[in-house]
């Protein structure tokens, strides 16, 4: 039997689908997912480059700050790269020969987490180079407690005072990760001809220059201090020596062109400015791309411009609050402010709230940041994680900066005033229309970023990202 098709009921009112030709919609920009607030842009200082090179003077410096000893393992061998050895004072003056002698001397020797490492006052005339994982350095302290001195991380080294010093009492080192070390024994250092010699003569050398020098390896500058009662002490004289070679910063450059078919321009921009609007959503990625090479670019890049001396671990993986205080003691000339990945903030709030002190809360530029000793941490996600895949815990970094040129700190550097500039050392200039009736337009970026002294920047490594604890309520 055949139904037939009912009929639709009638209406009392102007239906939505025919009253909606008649109705404008309301329309947005485009939004964007990779948008950030680019805190890091907004709290570096900028400084104008006219002349697209920055050139950073210092007092010339007589003794070279450590760096860290480059070594890689082959097999059960490791090859120390002879130049990174000079770092350690006892090799600062040898000559090519006699330090790849000393490099070849080193021997391999793997320990577990919480191993015994060298023994105060048991283990004696070793050099101990950590190549991979982490060892806390501790000594008896005067009431028979343990006292925690550092942590020497991949590439750090300690026991070198007992080169020339057979009574020179090495610290307990401690594995808090599995760790690869390298182990000299000095004793065997006697049986090379006339190593022994020249390592006695480098030292001689580096303590004449250091008799010449400040804490900083900087060339002194010759003060007297008297009293009322001193008559008249003959004045010292001096002057402040400037280093020959000071490193120079090139701007860096983002660019694109933007093709926008006029078509499109002309015809479908009667709300929103279609190339307006391109190029908006064109400048915010090439600032997004900024932030990540401020961090992350091997030449300038923040991650890459900490000195070794002011790079440290943390010393259990979670970023404690005692790991904020030792970078807080390496930045302590006005720190500015925290960097971290989000990730990395939420594993320092958990371990702070653990201990019972959760940060305290201010806001900058409307919005709320956790602190720690009145210090801001601040977010971006440009800070890179390692691991999290394949059962390799996730990792990351944490830097804490001093800003300002009068600060001796670090700024952000730009050219001002280019041709179609849109806001300072952005510009966007009009290329053209081709034959397919395509406008170009050019989008540049001059940018750089520059560490004015070692002491404007520290970074805390291995921050460990997952770890969480479980409350009993």
């Amino acid at each position: 039997m055949t139904t037939a098709p009912s009929s639709p009921a009638p209406r009392h009112s102007l239906g939505a689908t025919a009253a909606r030709n008649l109705a404008t919609a309301t329309v947005t920009v485009v939004h964007n997912a990779e948008r950030t607030p680019r805190w890091l842009h907004r709290l570096l200082p900028w400084v104008d480059v006219a002349g697209g090179v920055y050139r950073v003077n210092h007092r010339k410096v007589l003794i070279a700050r450590a760096s860290r000893i480059v070594a890689s393992l082959e097999g059960n061998k490791a090859h120390i790269e002879p130049a990174s050895l000079r770092t350690i004072p006892a090799f600062s003056g040898l000559d090519d020969q006699a330090v790849t002698t000393v490099a070849n001397a080193f021997s391999v020797k793997q320990f577990a987490s919480g191993e015994t490492i060298s023994e105060e006052g048991k283990t004696k005339e070793r050099v101990f180079v950590v190549l991979d994982g982490t060892v806390e350095l501790s000594a008896t302290g005067p009431f028979g407690q343990k006292l925690r001195q550092r942590l020497v991380g991949d590439g750090n080294y300690f026991g070198d005072r007992s080169i020339l010093d057979p009574d020179y009492r090495i610290a307990t080192g401690t594995a808090l990760t599995a760790a690869t070390v390298l182990v000299l024994d000095v004793t065997k250092l006697n049986k090379q001809d006339g190593l022994r010699q020249a390592i006695a003569r480098s030292l001689d050398e580096r303590q004449a220059l250091a008799a010449r020098a400040n804490d900083f390896g900087e060339a002194k500058v010759e003060l007297l201090s008297s009293n009322p009662g001193a008559g008249e002490p003959r004045l010292p004289t001096t002057f402040v020596d400037y280093e020959d070679h000071p490193r120079e910063y090139h701007l860096s450059t983002i660019q694109t062109v933007l093709h926008t078919h006029t078509r499109i321009t002309d015809l479908y921009s009667n709300e929103i400015d279609q190339l307006r609007e391109q190029v908006r959503l064109t400048v915010d990625t090439v600032k997004e791309r900024e932030e990540w090479e401020l961090i992350n670019n091997p030449d300038f890049g923040l991650l890459h411009e900490v000195a070794p001396a002011y790079r440290i671990p943390t010393r259990s993986g979670p970023p404690t609050p005692d790991d904020l205080d030792e970078l807080l003691t390496l930045i302590w000339k006005q720190p500015a402010f925290f960097l971290a990945h989000p990730r990395a903030i939420a594993a320092f709030a958990r371990e702070a709230t653990r201990r019972g002190v959760p940060p305290v809360v201010v806001h900058l530029f409307g919005s709320p940041f956790i602190t720690w000793r009145g210090v801001p941490l601040v977010p971006s996600d440009k800070l890179p994680i390692h691991g999290g895949n394949n059962g390799v815990p996730a990792t990351s970094s944490i830097l804490l900066l001093r800003v300002g040129q009068e600060d001796q700190g670090v700024v952000g550097l730009q050219k001002v005033g280019v041709t179609g500039e849109v806001e300072p050392g952005l510009s966007v200039r009009y290329s053209g229309t081709n034959e397919h009736s395509i406008a170009s337009h050019l989008v540049t970026r001059y940018f750089s970023a520059a560490v004015l002294v070692d002491d404007a920047i520290a970074r805390l490594d291995n921050v460990l990202l997952g770890h969480y604890h479980d409350y009993v309520y």
